[in-house]
């Protein structure tokens, strides 16, 4: 994403907003705003908060709401500090990957709650509940959802003779198509370095996430070391897949794959347009995670927003997130293309904002993708254990460690 580059004292300036400025919609009582935080990384990400806005403004115009962003990294750690001080924004965004971390600045979301939202979650996709939920309970509500696809390269697998990839594939078929692509100096597949790019198959192939329902650490559970072994496996004994340069390479699989030196990757529904209107201009496609013996489990993923435990306003602070959520607001995010939306009755607008010729094909993986999925069940210290076994990885995909070995460490250090 392109950076936007301010002088040193706008950028003062506008962190001591992002600090101080909760208070005016959280812990101030005699304050009528309603700030919402949310991160952006681009002003394309700002237009369109600001897009949402405006219809929340419409919507309830006896309230002031103001909007306060910062790039994901500094928004996390302006929260961290936030949420010690009690001095979170009334409306806070949220993504499903960070919420552990956070659920002590958010106020647990009843059925009233939702109700004084406008908000029915029957309304809503399938496991959508899910996505900004800790051990059974609901602190925020989704605007978007995702999941996990295989995207491949076209040309690639034509070039090599294999037939391209169909929803609903087997793992069986997946290390045939990645042999058959192996060839000529290019890989069949590339290994993830993110959490979500490199757990995805393994969670699939063994129908279990790392992870127990109730947050218990689950990195040693035999399917899952044995579904994470045979990842790892792509590279050192398959050799279907690059070792990893670097530890830095955080997006080293999206990278060779966009990059064209691997035939597959696995990657977001929310890179879908993306790759398909690529700029090295090969021609790309996408399927569902393959199936294994049992089945194919995918996460439900996403971003949305909740109302902190501190707001001394959260009638208003209710109104507003119901608006941020709203038919309309959803309509916008799906209509605009920038993400697939929460609400079923939005999603037909996200498909017919997509070019024309590849529409059928997105519409097809992505219903069957969410068919089979469940929200991500995270540890309380998730987020120390990610931290602790990426770096990691590069010594696992360069034959020097073991993934069995990397797993039971994590869960030694980080399990309960």
């Amino acid at each position: 994403m392109k950076k936007i580059h301010v002088g040193a004292v706008a950028a003062a300036a506008a962190a001591a907003l992002v600090m101080t400025g909760c208070s005016t919609g959280g812990g101030d009582a005699s304050s009528d705003t309603v700030v919402i935080d949310m991160w952006a990384g681009s002003q394309s990400d700002t237009d369109a908060l600001n897009a949402q806005l405006e219809i929340a403004r419409k919507q309830n115009p006896d309230l002031k709401i103001e909007l306060r962003t910062a790039p994901w990294g500094d928004f996390f750690t302006k929260l961290t500090t936030n949420m010690a001080s009690g001095n979170m924004a009334c409306v806070t965004g949220m993504n499903s990957g960070m919420l552990s971390s956070y659920t002590d600045g958010f106020r647990e979301l009843s059925d009233a709650d939702l109700e004084a939202a406008g908000i029915d979650l029957a309304d809503f996709s399938a496991g959508a509940d899910e996505i900004l939920s800790n051990k059974g309970t609901m602190y925020g509500v989704p605007f978007d959802i995702a999941t996990m696809l295989v995207y491949y390269n076209a040309d690639l697998l034509d070039a090599a003779g294999v037939a391209h990839p169909e929803a609903g594939w087997s793992f069986d078929d997946f290390e045939a198509t990645a042999k058959a692509a192996t060839k000529d100096g290019k890989y069949g597949f590339a290994v993830g370095m993110g959490d979500f790019q490199w757990q995805a198959l393994p969670i699939a192939k063994a129908g279990q996430q790392p992870v127990e329902q109730d947050g218990t650490l689950a990195l040693t559970d035999p399917a899952f070391v044995d579904a994470a072994s045979w990842y790892s496996g792509l590279v050192t004994e398959q050799k279907v897949a690059a070792p990893v340069a670097s530890a830095s390479d955080t997006g080293w699989g999206e990278n060779q794959y966009t990059g064209q030196n691997a035939a597959m990757a696995v990657d977001g529904t929310w890179n879908a347009v993306s790759y398909l209107n690529n700029d090295a201009g090969f021609t790309a496609g996408m399927t569902t995670l393959p199936s294994g013996e049992n089945g194919s489990l995918g996460l439900i993923l996403g971003s949305g927003f909740g109302i902190a435990k501190s707001c001394k306003n959260p009638d208003a602070a209710l109104k507003v997130l119901g608006s941020m959520l709203s038919p309309e607001a959803q309509d916008y995010i799906a209509s605009s293309g920038r993400s697939y939306p929460a609400r079923t009755a939005s999603q037909p607008l996200y498909f017919e904002s997509i070019d024309e010729q590849f529409r059928p094909q997105v519409e097809e993986v992505f219903t069957k993708a969410f068919e089979q999925v469940q929200g991500q069940y995270v540890s309380d210290n998730w987020s120390k254990v990610g931290t602790y076994i990426q770096p990691q990885l590069v010594s696992v995909y360069n034959g020097q460690e073991t993934m069995e070995n990397v797993l039971e460490s994590a869960q030694q250090q980080f399990g309960e």
